[in-house]
């Protein structure tokens, strides 16, 4: 499988974005990308549907198109208090991936919201986490949730900052597009230099192929044990 172009956080129209699931992984796969999620942003009063919608996609896109399709979810604007509980549920109702919206710069995210995630077992990833701390950083290594370096516009301002405290903590990044319309869904080329822009090195840069494989065999894994358990 090859994980040199990955994208691990996408919106189709069940939130904010404009294309069905579907379409989504279709023009993703046009792209060039080969391991897909999409990330709709969820709450408690949201998710079970989407979940169930989204993974009826997936599965097709699976079957016909040679595409690692995720079902996940973004957990979006919610109560710090409630993350840990929500990340649960979801997994609960079949997300194979768990993102959490973290203290973007641009949005009043409530204050405690990276803190939740990166110390939560049950997430995979801390989106924009703006001006994430070391602290929560070293929390993100230890409990295996990835950071993101975003291609969205606003959610990037703090990509530098974001790339310094991973980078010192020794946490793993992804960079992800957070697309929400065709045009969103940056080249390969691009993506490349917005990492090289926040300050990562060719060689960091080289290991984001291997986080993206990582974090796809975790997932696969957990879509292994949930059928092996039916």
């Amino acid at each position: 499988m090859d994980f040199s172009f990955s994208d691990f956080h996408m919106h189709s129209f069940l939130s904010d974005g404009i294309m069905l699931p579907i379409e989504l992984i279709r023009f993703a796969a046009a792209s060039g990308r080969r391991v897909v999620a999409v990330t709709d942003h969820v709450s408690a009063s949201t998710m079970e549907r989407i979940i169930r919608e989204v993974k009826a996609d997936a599965a097709l896109a699976e079957k016909y198109w040679g595409i690692t399709a995720i079902a996940g979810v973004e957990l979006t604007n919610i109560p710090a208090g409630a993350v840990a509980p929500l990340a649960a549920r979801a997994r609960e109702l079949g997300a194979e991936l768990v993102v959490v919206h973290g203290e973007t710069l641009v949005e009043p995210v409530e204050p405690g919201t990276n803190l939740a995630a990166v110390s939560c077992p049950d997430v995979d990833i801390l989106a924009h986490p703006g001006l994430i701390t070391l602290e929560e950083a070293r929390l993100a290594k230890e409990n295996g949730v990835y950071l993101e370096v975003s291609l969205r516009k606003g959610h990037s301002f703090s990509n530098g900052h974001v790339v310094n405290m991973a980078r010192k903590a020794g946490a793993k990044l992804l960079i992800n597009s957070d697309a929400h319309t065709p045009d969103n869904l940056f080249a390969q080329e691009l993506a490349i230099r917005v990492g090289r822009g926040a300050g990562l090195t060719a060689e960091e840069i080289a290991l984001l192929s291997e986080n993206a494989r990582q974090i796809t065999e975790r997932v696969l894994a957990r879509r292994k044990a949930a059928e092996n358990s039916r």
